[in-house]
C-alpha cells in the first residue's frame, strides 16, 4: 500500500552536487524512519544514509561529509543532498521507508521501498 517514488537523479560531473527526492504516500509517514540505498550492477544494495523519525542520522562512511540526508514531513518527503560527488558515487539510488525506531543501515529494517532513480557522475 505505501508508495515511495524517487526523483531527481540524472548525469553530473565529478564534484558536482545532486539533491534527490523521495515522496512517499503513507499516512503515518512522520513515524517511519528513512533510509537511501545505492545499487550498481554486479554488486550488492550499499547503505547511504538513514534518519529515524525522531531526525537522527547515521551515515556510510563513503559519504560521510559529502550527503546529507532531511526529511519534510508536511510533504511527505525525504531528501538526498550530494555534493562532491565522485565517478565511484554512480549508481541507482533507492529510498526506503520502516517502521524500526532507529537510523539504520540494515535493508531488513525497512518494509518500503522505491523504484530506484539513477545518478551518474562523470570524471
Amino acid at each position: 500500500q505505501v508508495q515511495l517514488v524517487e526523483s531527481g537523479g540524472g548525469l553530473v560531473q565529478a564534484g558536482g552536487s545532486l539533491r534527490l527526492s523521495c515522496v512517499g504516500s503513507g499516512r503515518t509517514f512522520s513515524s517511519y524512519s528513512m533510509a537511501w540505498f545505492r545499487q550498481v550492477p554486479g554488486k550488492g544494495r550499499e547503505f547511504v544514509l538513514a534518519i529515524s523519525w525522531e531526525g537522527f542520522t547515521y551515515s556510510a562512511d563513503s559519504v560521510k561529509g559529502r550527503f546529507t540526508i532531511f526529511r519534510d514531513n508536511a510533504k511527505k518527503t525525504v531528501y538526498l543532498q550530494m555534493k562532491r560527488l565522485k565517478p565511484e558515487d554512480t549508481a541507482v539510488y533507492y529510498c526506503a521507508a520502516g517502521t524500526y525506531y532507529r537510523a539504520s543501515s540494515d535493508s531488513g529494517r525497512y518494509d518500503y521501498w522505491g523504484q530506484g532513480t539513477q545518478v551518474t557522475v562523470s570524471s
